[in-house]
């Protein structure tokens, strides 16, 4: 990159429920708190995005760029809104993170929200499912009554299938990611214990989502409420922000590319648009999968957690979820992934979630992740955020700022 770029802030809520709170106060709240987390006026930002999934399906509620720039000192900047489906939140980053190289500013705020739940943080599900059914192909939506689950779990039948992978194989996914959660305070499942034994078994809440496919309730991510914000900045918006580099994390490399939205006929067992966004990441950032020791992925469901080990080049094609079993992917593991809990235990605010997840590694890399999930010796990060039937891809690489 001809400039360099790094992340000066991150700041998200809890994940969860975010109860009576209305679209403009959510929007108003991660603009300041992320700001004010390095004592900084939201003013010297000079460009932004923000994105949200289900802002107008669910509460009516469009151009939120201009909620952004109702936060004092924001009003007449080039602010936009993006939707790229679940990859929303990284989209976002790139938005900001392109405009900065191209001069248009030298502090740049990118923000991501997700309202799911109604003011006493119940879920209208069939509404719910008819927003997220909107990203995916129509074609692929006849027979199907719940869609997005259902074709997760066609895809978790073809991995297991494909390589001998087994249901246990895929839970063990999960188990590892609620016992992160369990340390994590901004976790939506913070307080689930969730063993072998009860990821696998048919009773309470834990169920088969589609019949005669093997995914169950605990391989699938959370409905959540939560919001996210980042700033990043150039040398130069360092020095306005008053940061000295070894206080932030250089986003070292991304990279973004976009499969057909039709799952069928495609090879999504290996994706060629996430490997090829991750190729890039890793050709920019001059780094290879062996740098990396810390990274989070986007498990919307299990099987994306073995896939997703894949993609960032952990594991090899078909030995995903083995890296998983094998303890590698544990926070003292080869490489702690998913360490904050993953979609499936620290939840999927969708339009926060990409910018979570690279939040989340830039506090690894700055040694500010709670005791237990902190990775020693961290040396570079990576991150995979997708949307849709692993249609949209945006990665990312990070490294100390100094």
């Amino acid at each position: 990159m001809p400039k360099k770029i790094f992340i000066a802030a991150f700041q998200q809520s809890k994940f969860g429920k975010l109860m009576g709170m209305t679209i403009p106060g959510i929007v108003d709240t991660a603009v300041r708190e992320t700001f004010s987390s390095i004592g900084a006026d939201p003013a010297l930002a000079g460009v932004a995005s923000i994105g949200a999934c289900c802002s107008i399906a669910l509460h009516e509620q469009g151009l939120l760029a201009g909620l952004v720039a109702m936060t004092p000192g924001l009003s007449g900047k080039p602010i936009e809104t993006v939707e790229n489906a679940c990859a929303t939140g990284g989209q976002a980053i790139l938005s900001v993170a392109r405009k900065l190289l191209l001069g248009e500013g030298e502090v740049g705020l990118a923000v991501g929200f997700e309202k799911m739940r109604d003011t006493e943080g119940k879920v209208d599900g069939p509404l719910v499912a008819r927003a997220l059914t909107s990203y995916t192909h129509p074609d692929e939506r006849i027979g199907k009554v719940s869609v997005v689950p259902h074709l997760f779990a066609e895809v978790m039948e073809a991995y297991m299938k494909a390589y001998g992978v087994t249901e246990r194989d895929l839970a063990a996914i999960a188990v590892q990611e609620y016992a992160n959660a369990r340390s994590n305070p901004f976790a939506q499942m913070q307080k689930n214990d969730v063993t072998l034994e009860k990821a696998l078994a048919i009773e309470g809440i834990n169920r088969y989502v589609v019949d005669g496919l093997p995914l169950k309730t605990y391989d699938c991510s959370q409905i959540t409420d939560g919001w996210a914000g980042m700033v990043l900045a150039t040398e130069e918006g360092l020095a306005r922000l008053g940061m000295a580099k070894r206080d932030t994390v250089r986003l070292a490399g991304f990279g973004q590319a976009t499969d057909p939205l039709k799952k069928e006929g495609r090879d999504v067992l290996r994706p060629a648009g996430a490997l090829e966004a991750m190729r890039k990441a890793y050709a920019m950032a001059g780094l290879c999968p062996d740098d990396v020791n810390v990274a989070e992925v986007h498990d919307c469901f299990t099987v994306m957690g073995a896939i997703g080990a894949e993609v960032i080049g952990k594991a090899e094609v078909g030995q995903g979820a083995r890296y998983w079993v094998e303890g590698k992917a544990a926070p003292d593991g080869a490489c702690g992934i998913n360490t904050s809990g993953g979609l499936i235990a620290k939840g999927h605010p969708i339009g926060a979630t990409g910018i979570s997840m690279v939040g989340w590694c830039a506090w690894q890399l700055l040694g500010k992740a709670p005791a237990p999930l902190q990775v020693k010796n961290v040396r570079a990060a990576a991150t995979f955020n997708i949307g849709g039937p692993i249609c949209a891809s945006v990665c990312t690489v990070l490294t100390p700022g100094a």
